[in-house]
């Protein structure tokens, strides 16, 4: 993959910075659906780490399932867009949620340990058969990636305004922001419900991966970054503050601001200038 043909746009990386989330619909063609239903029932929950560094490229070959997965081009394209075109390994899963399972509270994010300040590992969930609303897919709170908990801290919120509940077709993906708040719903249904999930760390530094020449003029382009969430509440302004730091890291455009909210902050006169720091070492 070098070319931007498949390759995600600059309002999909801003709608990415300002939810946590991107989802592809009927991306994964239905003969291989059916593939990673048979893997997903064979495996059943099943979880496998990396052993080594190692790229995914490297560690699932065109041989095998996964293998296949990743190299389907809006696939690659995409990750290539969000953690560039070798990525490493992390570690995958098989979920499997029998018809009229019912689970209590599950709301958490995944990795507290995490405390990179704007690098990000991207989770891909990948429904291999359609999921109605009462089968209960993968719920997630848009924009709650900024806000870092420790795992299940948040389990006790049955609900939260504005989460969205996965409803698809067999094929669908989901790419998400690690620090994401999501969880699995009870199974209301009399269809057992199969996801599979990979986890996969960038190799080189997240800046201008995507297709930066086919939208980045189009009119009201930021207008996503600037719009506040309903979950959050007076602290809507401080939320769009971690949008543009985000935004800032993928760009590389440390002028980006957006209505001077950290021109404005960071105009402090007072402030020492570095050379006078390193004259007081």
């Amino acid at each position: 993959m070098s070319d931007n043909t498949h390759k995600l746009s600059t309002k999909q990386m801003i709608d990415f910075v300002s939810n946590g989330f991107i989802r592809l619909d009927e991306l994964v063609p239905e003969a291989l659906c059916q593939e990673i239903l048979e893997e997903v029932k064979n495996r059943k929950n099943k979880v496998i780490w990396a052993e080594k560094d190692e790229s995914v490229y490297h560690a699932f070959d065109q041989t095998t399932i996964l293998g296949k997965l990743l190299r389907l081009p809006r696939m690659q394209g995409t990750i290539e867009s969000l953690v560039g075109a070798n990525p490493r390994f992390d570690h995958f899963a098989t979920h499997l949620t029998p018809a009229g399972t019912r689970k209590g509270t599950d709301l958490h994010q995944d990795a507290e340990y995490d405390r990179r300040p704007h690098a990000f590992d991207i989770q891909i969930s990948i429904f291999p058969t359609d999921v109605t609303e009462a089968m209960g897919g993968t719920l997630f709170v848009p924009g709650t990636h900024f806000r870092r908990v420790y795992v299940g801290d948040i389990r006790r919120y049955q609900n939260v305004v504005g989460q969205v509940q996965t409803v698809c077709k067999a094929g669908t993906v989901v790419f998400w922001h690690h620090n994401l708040w999501h969880s699995a719903r009870s199974n209301l249904s009399d269809l057992d419900r199969y996801m599979l999930k990979l986890r996969i760390n960038p190799s080189v530094k997240q800046e201008r991966l995507w297709d930066t020449t086919s939208d980045s003029d189009s009119p009201g382009l930021f207008d996503v970054l600037q719009k506040e969430l309903p979950w959050q509440g007076n602290d809507g302004r401080m939320e769009i503050m971690q949008r543009i730091k985000l935004w800032r890291y993928l760009t590389g455009d440390e002028s980006f601001d957006l209505k001077s909210w950290w021109t404005r902050v960071d105009a402090d006169p007072f402030a020492p200038v570095a050379s006078d720091c390193q004259s007081t070492v």
